[in-house]
């Protein structure tokens, strides 16, 4: 009589990491803070059902035709590449630890030196305000730190303008979808302006 073949166990989400989708000429590369469940669980970008961020992308016109999760690997057709500063999954952010904020802006910013981007696009807010809180970024203003908003920031990393969307969760109540429609839009201006205008003053966060 056969023995029933032993089942492998399904990996542990926690466990997994979602591949960048960097390729040699990007022009933008966008940066999520890290991965939800559901994102870890199909190895894609937020694939979360209640995030506007594809649909976004499409609408602003960043990217030629309506694309979902499953399609993250198409962008560097796009002169875009994505990447998380926080490779380890997490059901929310409370959950990460502020070295991890250090630790991951280290390794980003190696991307950045090799790929050379010209637009480093941070998606989030929360994101941006807590490493320039830990990375000492320049002209911090006094109490409880800077009023960032969606749109170029005052430094660049390694030539790359730096650029703030705002995190288009659905659990995010402090933009409405048209505010964030209008960043999203404003960064793709910004792209299509790269030629003419002048980076920012270079520094290192």
């Amino acid at each position: 009589m056969l023995k029933p073949k032993a089942q492998r166990p399904k990996p542990n989400w926690a466990e997994l990491r979602i591949a960048d989708r960097i390729s040699p000429g990007v022009r933008v590369l966008l940066v999520g803070i890290n991965p939800g469940v559901m994102s870890a669980s199909t190895g894609h970008h937020f694939a979360g059902p209640t995030n506007r961020f594809w649909r976004l992308l499409y609408e602003s016109g960043l990217v030629p035709e309506p694309v979902t999760y499953e399609d993250d690997v198409r962008l560097p057709e796009w002169g875009i590449g994505m990447t998380n500063l926080i490779a380890r999954p997490s059901r929310g952010i409370d959950a990460l630890k502020p070295e991890e904020y250090v630790e991951g802006w280290q390794i980003v910013e190696q991307k950045i030196a090799r790929y050379r981007p010209e637009i480093v696009a941070f998606v989030g807010v929360t994101m941006y305000r807590a490493l320039w809180k830990l990375l000492a970024a320049p002209n911090p203003t006094s109490g409880g730190g800077p009023d960032i908003r969606p749109g170029f920031q005052k430094v660049s990393v390694h030539g790359a303008r730096v650029f703030v969307l705002p995190n288009p969760s659905g659990r995010n109540a402090h933009f409405a979808y048209s505010e964030m429609l209008a960043a999203f839009r404003s960064l793709r201006r910004a792209i299509r302006r790269l030629r003419v205008h002048p980076r920012a003053k270079r520094v290192s966060l």
